[in-house]
């Protein structure tokens, strides 16, 4: 293994290494249709807002996993008043397609690729094991991977200490100063990463605003700026001509 900063990468997947709202966007069209249903844009839309108010109860404790898998659907059914649906069939429809379908971001196959000769990566995410898993593979990232943690075998979601401590007591390095978390959720990755004691680096492609009181050790808007804090060979060109 070569010198650098970190010896260790905790890699986010969706919205960091895999562009989520792609997949999801799919994931649901294929869910209706599976129903002999559309949707609409607008819906689609409304889901997502949903989905991620679920998903940060989640992360807070104020809701289990069953009621997040099935109470962000229910709610979406019951404000455009779809009715008759068999939801049993929808959601394994639905987390069938979610794990088949993918879009890397910024060339994440390749970055990780690289990286390979340099640190060792885990990849840290919430979600359904055998979704995670089956994305993973198909994506091409599980085989360049130290280890895979995911929230539904460890019991308990990003940010919460258990999944930190649960994951870095599998991780080999053991120094704390020399694993990075790389996300782009200020709420899980980000906060949960501080709370651990290693450094941090949010992922913000679009530019987004940190309305917290977080501050992550380090901020990128493309995914192969990680060489750099990694002291890694920079081999990216930025669109200012930057080799």
């Amino acid at each position: 293994m070569k010198t650098t900063r970190f010896t260790t990468v905790l890699w986010d997947v969706d919205g960091t290494l895999l562009d989520f709202l792609y997949s999801q966007r799919c994931a649901i069209t294929r869910a209706f249709h599976s129903v002999g249903r559309e949707i609409t844009q607008e819906q689609i839309e409304r889901y997502s807002q949903i989905n991620e108010s679920f998903w940060k109860r989640h992360e807070r404790g104020e809701v289990e996993r069953e009621e997040l898998l099935t109470g962000r659907f229910l709610q979406l059914f019951d404000e455009y008043g779809m009715e008759g649906i068999d939801l049993p069939a929808f959601l394994q429809e639905f987390q069938d397609a979610l794990g088949s379908v993918f879009l890397h971001r910024d060339d994440s196959l390749a970055v990780c690729r690289f990286l390979a000769g340099y640190v060792r990566q885990y990849v840290v995410t919430n979600g359904v094991t055998a979704t995670q898993t089956k994305k993973l593979k198909l994506s091409g990232l599980w085989d360049l991977m130290d280890g895979v943690f995911i929230s539904e075998e460890i019991g308990k979601p990003k940010p919460s200490s258990f999944f930190f401590e649960s994951c870095l007591s599998r991780v080999e390095e053991k120094d704390r100063r020399k694993i990075l978390i790389v996300g782009d959720s200020l709420s899980s990755d980000i906060k949960g990463g501080k709370e651990a004691g290693i450094a941090t680096c949010w992922y913000r492609p679009d530019g987004s605003v940190n309305p917290t009181g977080l501050k992550p050790d380090y901020e990128i808007s493309d995914l192969h700026m990680i060489y750099d804090i990694l002291g890694v060979f920079d081999r990216w060109q930025s669109p200012q001509g930057r080799s």
